[in-house]
């Protein structure tokens, strides 16, 4: 006689699964941004360019990297995209003005911080060119970098954080090549070494102020903003930074009023406030004499990381052509009203760039289980909480669930207890720790079929403690920093087998040995999840996951936590001349151990002769034969040149625990 839950499982086995089934639970044709597909052999597939090339199935870029001997943990960088993005952003800005007959231009920056490597910036200047697309820096190695990589004249350098005087030295050298460099004030203190430096230099600066405005952006970046921000003047603050300028003889190198509310902000509103805001202050400005011609609205363009279309931190509810819209109608609408020129626009849009561009794949290469693989058989002989046990599991119904959850707990408890005084053997203990995830799972899945809310309060979280573990080779505080520390979502979904109905709800957790390395929380339409679904790691082939929209910060800000450094890396770029439709332009190894530790003043050189000083006295001893000890040296030496995640074959086993 079968149960109500083996029937249930029966049932979803007996439904049809289809290629818009797993669109549907990964949400990929929302989040995906017109990029992300999956094909007919159900792997998962990027079009960087949209409708405009065919797509490639991102484990074939994963095959030929690992041809390359670049395994996973690999981050696949689609060098086009970033391409797209860009135009996209300046297309649409370019339409707005257009269309609502604005009579100034857009002038788009880049900002480095976001991720600052030299072929995201270099390929981001190449798309930007036709638009005068030019970079922010924040800091002084940044400058540097960005008046190296800046070449049109015509596109701007945002010169942002706080500085001193070698950085506003590089700033002027800058101007000294005639590059369009705009130092944006942070302070007045700034103003004054602004003024000194140009004088000195004999050259006439850009200057900017950030104002810090009274309108704040929303979630977690929330504190960018407001009148409590880290930068920015107060209106008093910039009024005596006018004097200032005024006394250095410089008030007409006041060109641009810059503000900045905040990262990924997810509500249209909250920026619609700000721009009308720093509107009214540029026009106000303007009026009172000082022609400033450039207005800078700053970051804030959100990316939909969860694809709910929403106000919720990790989403948007506005498009890029709405965003763009709406910035250029509100200043507008203020300067009609004030009666001054409309000012050229920028933008500092980062994350709306970069992000899309990157994924990383990663290998599950393990699973934690709580219930058995494989029923056992009832044996009459079996222990009293065994019968107990096995009684529940043949009385459950959707009426009685409560209850049997609550006998089920009971007899967990006694095992214990049991256990504890010595009354209770292992393997006695083991069948009823197997018995107690096998039921508890059968009555998770018979409270699937009554009403969510006529489900008990204490079977509520049933699922989330029946949820198994995919162990993952890589780290989550390199590679996703921003979701161990702030919370921040990231689409993840299997790049291959998603024609298969995935069985398991799990979650991810990583290789390193802190219980906070793992990834708990998992994009959702109405809220957050506390699971994935999975697939099953058969014991014959690899599983691999990609982890999306990892492009921005994520790359700069990961740690070295347990010494597990970068990660194997390729760039790729679509042609549709070579027969698998991309080629790899350019691959680099993730850092090796010896690199790693030379990071925390380790020298390798140091390290072998210590080895080898401990290794000869061994041999001496007679404790390690001669051939031995030089060949374990020798594993020792390689070793160091080895990569710092795990390296294993196609396939590891399976893991079971409670």
């Amino acid at each position: 006689m079968t149960t109500p839950a083996e029937e249930i499982v029966a049932q979803q086995q007996q439904q049809e699964w289809g290629l818009e089934d797993a669109i549907a639970l990964y949400m990929i044709d929302r989040w995906g941004a017109g990029f992300f597909d999956i094909n007919a052999h159900g792997d998962m597939t990027v079009s960087p360019l949209q409708e405009r090339a065919i797509p490639v199935p991102i484990i074939d870029v994963l095959r030929e990297a690992q041809a390359l001997n670049l395994a996973a943990p690999l981050l696949i960088r689609f060098q086009d995209l970033l391409r797209h993005r860009v135009e996209t952003l300046n297309n649409a800005f370019n339409r707005a003005i257009a269309d609502n007959n604005y009579r100034g231009v857009y002038r788009g920056v880049f900002p480095i911080k976001v991720n600052q490597l030299r072929e995201v910036v270099e390929e981001i200047l190449d798309a930007g060119k036709p638009f005068n697309y030019g970079l922010e820096v924040g800091s002084k190695p940044e400058i540097f970098a960005g008046l190296a990589m800046h070449s049109d004249p015509e596109s701007l350098i945002i010169c942002n954080g706080y500085k001193d005087d070698t950085y506003i030295r590089m700033a002027m050298l800058g101007r000294k090549l005639g590059k369009k460099v705009i130092v944006v004030a942070e302070k007045l203190s700034e103003l004054r070494s602004i003024a000194r430096i140009a004088t000195e230099m004999n050259v006439q600066p850009l200057i900017g102020i950030r104002v810090r405005l009274l309108s704040k952006g929303s979630g977690k970046w929330a504190t960018s903003g407001g009148e409590h921000a880290k930068f920015g003047l107060s209106t008093a603050e910039i009024l005596e930074g006018i004097a200032i300028l005024r006394e250095a003889n410089m008030e007409s190198a006041f060109k641009l009023l810059h503000f900045h509310i905040g990262s990924q902000i997810p509500d249209i509103l909250t920026i619609k406030r700000a721009v009308r805001e720093a509107a009214m202050y540029y026009a106000k400005l303007y009026k009172e004499g000082h022609p400033l011609e450039y207005l800078d609205v700053g970051g804030g363009l959100a990316i939909d990381y969860d694809g709910s279309r929403s106000t919720f931190h990790s989403s948007m509810n506005y498009s890029v052509e709405e965003y763009a819209a709406d910035v250029v109608y509100n200043i507008l609408d203020v300067c009609e009203d004030e009666k001054v020129p409309h000012p050229n626009i920028v933008s500092e849009s980062g994350r709306a760039i970069v992000a899309h561009h990157s994924v990383l794949v990663v290998q599950a290469f393990g699973a934690i289980e709580k219930t058995p693989l494989e029923p056992r058989e009832i044996k009459s002989t079996d222990h009293k909480l065994i019968r107990e046990a096995i009684e529940i599991d043949q009385r459950l119904n959707e009426e009685n669930l409560a209850e049997a959850w609550h006998d089920l707990q009971q007899i967990k408890e006694q095992a214990q207890t049991m256990f504890e005084y010595g009354l209770l053997t292992l393997d006695v203990k083991a069948r009823v720790e197997s018995l107690y995830w096998e039921i508890a799972e059968r009555i998770a899945l018979v409270s699937q079929r009554i009403d969510p809310e006529e489900v008990p309060e204490d079977l509520k979280n049933l699922k989330i403690e029946l949820a198994d573990q995919h162990i993952c080779n890589f780290s989550v505080f390199q590679s996703l920093l921003d979701h161990w520390s702030l919370g921040q979502l990231f689409p993840i979904a299997p790049i291959h087998r998603l024609n298969e109905r995935p069985q398991l709800e799990s979650t991810l957790v990583d290789i390193t040995c802190d219980s906070d390395g793992k990834v708990s929380k998992y994009i959702d339409l109405n809220d957050v999840r506390d699971t994935l679904p999975l697939h099953e790691i058969r014991n014959d082939e690899p599983y691999y996951l990609g982890i999306f929209l990892t492009g921005a910060y994520q790359d700069i800000m990961g740690d070295i936590h347990n010494l597990f450094g970068r990660v194997n890396e390729v760039h790729v770029f679509i042609d549709e001349d070579e027969e698998s439709g991309f080629y790899i332009e350019e691959e680099i190894p993730g850092q090796s151990i010896g690199e790693v530790l030379a990071m925390t003043q380790y020298d390798w050189r140091d390290l072998e002769k210590r080895m080898k000083a401990q290794i000869d006295p061994a041999i001496k001893e007679d404790r390690l034969k001669p051939s031995e000890g030089m060949r374990l040296l020798q594993d020792y030496e390689r070793g160091l040149k080895d990569q710092t995640y795990l390296s294993f074959g196609q396939s590891e086993g399976r893991h079971n625990g409670s």
